[in-house]
């Protein structure tokens, strides 16, 4: 499977911004959810810009073991992601990926046709 998809999303991550597995998985209407959005962030390829560090588990807990816990913490905190108790604030620093598709203007055009 091509986790092409999820890596073209996390990119879209703005900079001091974190989003969780499980609205990436919703955004992608990704067969597995959040468990498969894990699975394409552990075979994330190094060297090809994609900002791992900025995917969180729900409530914006912190998932990943160390070392790569540690650089995540460090990678956030270099954005300005603060943690508390190994969380990030989601209210303040959490991103939502918007919804995907047509838009209802183009929708209606499209109906009209």
């Amino acid at each position: 499977m091509s986790w092409d998809p999820v890596y073209r999303l996390v990119k879209k991550i703005p900079r001091g911004r974190v989003t969780t597995y499980g609205e990436l998985a919703r955004a992608l209407r990704l067969r597995g959810g959040a468990r498969a959005v894990g699975y394409a962030m552990a075979a994330c390829p190094g060297g090809h810009g994609i900002p791992w560090h900025r995917v969180v588990g729900a409530g914006g807990r912190l998932l990943i073991a160390e070392p790569q816990a540690a650089l995540q913490r460090r990678l956030l905190g270099a954005e300005g992601v603060t943690l508390e108790g190994g969380r990030a604030d989601m209210l303040r620093f959490g991103w939502s990926p918007r919804k995907r598709g047509v838009s209802g203007t183009k929708r209606r055009r499209a109906r009209a046709r």
